[in-house]
């Protein structure tokens, strides 16, 4: 279902509209229909030869405006709070990307503090260690040490690395 909400707003609008523009043809022509001289009078206030149509017309001109200063101390009322909570919307997202900072850095965290997003700090230099071959591959050549190697009864000579070296050798 749509939402009529806004429809509704306007038709309320127009009905004002409306009426109020019906009201001020209707109180233009009781004003210019009743314009013989009245007394009022009311306990100890009497007033003579008062136009007819102030006595009718008068008090509800005074209803209407000072409904309309009820209506707009009202929403100056509703305007002041909604600028209160707004400055303290404000002051609580100021104090949330505060708490963030301090966490991020009390956690190490690079990159979410405004310090390091203004100027870029300068990256530390870094060394590596050296590649670890894979794969039976090796950067560093071996240390070789010669070794007697026993064969059929003769001895021959050839190089080892140092894993073998250290084995006992036998010479025939």
């Amino acid at each position: 279902m749509p939402d009529l909400s806004h429809f509704w707003q306007r038709f309320v609008l127009a009905s004002a509209l409306v009426f109020g523009l019906a009201l001020g043809v209707g109180a233009t022509v009781f004003a210019y229909s009743n314009t013989q001289p009245v007394t009022v009078g009311w306990s100890v206030f009497h007033v003579g030869s008062v136009p007819l149509w102030t006595v009718v017309l008068l008090p509800i001109a005074l209803i209407l405006v000072a409904g309309t200063l009820f209506h707009w101390y009202n929403s100056l009322h509703h305007f002041t709070e909604h600028m209160r909570h707004r400055h303290r919307v404000h002051e609580l997202e100021a104090e949330l990307t505060s708490l963030r900072a301090r966490l991020d850095s009390a956690l190490g965290m690079p990159g979410h503090t405004d310090e390091t997003r203004r100027a870029p700090a300068a990256a530390p230099a870094v060394t590596l260690p050296e590649p670890v071959a894979s794969n039976g591959e090796e950067k560093t050549p071996k240390k070789t040490k010669p070794v007697a190697v026993k064969t059929g009864g003769s001895t021959q000579t050839e190089t080892a690395s140092d894993s073998t070296a250290s084995e006992p050798t036998t010479e025939a």
